[in-house]
């Protein structure tokens, strides 16, 4: 293989490895921690919608103080719930409000799920296509796809 070719070869290599794959990798990341988001949100909602059936107006509860260090807690009146809105921001709402809340968040992390989703193809295809053209440059015969059922 001439010299030319050879450095084409490295530069597609670091390119995939020190560009798309830690791009891959972050993505990949970003989107586990809104699936998170998305889990903390639909246990909140869960949670309100069982208080509002089961009527509960007042609740003990056990508080995490950190360190994985609980406290005893009396909530005299569960009417109204403090909400992490994010950015260290904490709103109080009433049940109705903060479902309305949950609700919209739940689907703006939705969409935000969705883009992920889109980035983390694109992503794989462009890792898949610099493949390729290593491949080409390597005058390695075309993969071929398995057509029909493999058993």
């Amino acid at each position: 293989m001439d010299r030319f070719r050879q450095e084409k070869l490295q530069r597609y290599e670091e390119f995939v490895d020190k560009r798309l794959k830690p791009d891959l990798v972050h993505a990949i990341a970003e989107r586990d921690k809104v699936f998170e988001q998305q889990k903390t949100f639909s246990d909140l909602r869960k949670n309100i919608e069982n208080l509002e059936k089961n009527s509960v107006t007042s609740l003990r509860t056990l508080v995490n103080l950190g360190s994985e260090v609980y406290m005893q807690a009396d909530v005299p009146d569960t009417k109204r719930i403090f909400v992490d809105i994010g950015l260290g921001f904490h709103v109080e709402f009433t049940w109705s409000e903060a479902l309305n809340f949950i609700s919209q968040r739940e689907e703006r992390l939705a969409r935000q799920i969705e883009e992920y989703f889109r980035l983390i193809a694109s992503i794989k295809a462009q890792i898949k296509l610099v493949y390729e053209g290593i491949r080409e440059l390597l005058q390695l015969p075309a993969e071929r796809s398995v057509q029909g059922p493999v058993f």
